[in-house]
């Protein structure tokens, strides 16, 4: 199954361009030091408001920060809040999900009812609720987002699970003495494993997404902590004697999203088993 998918996701360049440019804001996090030319939190206040050039690629903010070093820092707060808020969010809605389609009854009337109820809350509203009570933090936002995330997987695992569950290796398992919690982790889980890549991928966008919403609201990472949402934030009050200060921001999280949810779009068709006669 793995060589189908590689195969169908090779032929698909949208995926592969957006597979690249996941890969190089990956590695722009990472060698964030290497790359950046200034210390983003560097205040020089005889170059504020410099529009790009050779010196400043990207300009400078209203503190004469260079605004390509911040957007550099700042992908790794989002890939940081994006990857660790979307794990959250996976790992509670798989193992509910699970135990949901594998149990049934009232355990799965139980876990999907709270799942509608979750589902009733507008989540942005919900966690900006949340995160106004709370003091505002990285590891607040990634906390929050995850766990209000994990609804939709647990309705995709569930699904999965109501079909796996009564096939013929599961019977086996049980015919030989396998209790549910083997059962469940490792034959349920690992062959319900596909809608959870798919979900994966959107999710990181969704949070990312999220996560600058916040930030532009204020209620995000705090300055001087370099976040794209923030440097937008900032942005919209120089946007007639400043563009740069929202226009390479506001890209950085156009294209990041875009291309998780390309990505995202690529796998889910690689994964359904409906297309793969035509390979």
């Amino acid at each position: 199954m793995f060589s189908i998918t590689a195969k169908r996701i090779s032929k698909n360049k949208v995926a592969i361009l957006a597979a690249i440019f996941i890969a190089l804001i990956f590695l722009t996090a990472v060698l964030a030091p290497f790359i950046a030319p200034y210390d983003p939190y560097q205040i020089n206040v005889y170059k504020v408001l410099e529009p790009p050039s050779v010196e400043h690629i990207f300009g400078t903010d209203e503190l004469g920060r260079d605004v390509f070093s911040r957007i550099v820092y700042g992908a790794r707060v989002s890939l940081k809040v994006g990857f660790i808020a979307m794990g959250i969010a996976i790992v509670i809605g798989t193992i509910l999900g699970a135990i949901a389609g594998y149990y049934g009854g009232f355990i799965d009337t139980l876990i999907m009812r709270t799942v509608d109820v979750m589902l009733a809350f507008p989540t942005l509203f919900l966690i900006l609720a949340t995160v106004a009570v709370l003091e505002p933090s990285v590891y607040i936002i990634m906390v929050v987002i995850g766990l209000t995330g994990w609804m939709d997987v647990a309705r995709l695992v569930r699904a999965e699970v109501l079909s796996i569950k009564e096939r013929e290796f599961i019977l086996a398992a049980r015919a030989i003495g396998a209790g549910s919690g083997r059962i469940i982790f490792k034959h349920i889980i690992p062959n319900a494993i596909y809608p959870v890549i798919v979900a994966a991928t959107f999710s990181v966008g969704g949070a990312i997404l999220i996560e600058s919403g916040l930030s532009f609201l204020g209620l995000g990472i705090q300055p001087p902590e370099p976040s794209w949402g923030g440097i937008l934030s900032v942005g919209k009050d120089y946007i007639t004697v400043a563009w740069w200060m929202s226009f390479f921001p506001g890209i950085a999280i156009f294209l990041t999203v875009l291309s998780f949810n390309l990505l995202g779009e690529a796998l889910r068709d690689a994964f359904d088993p409906k297309h793969w006669a035509e390979d």
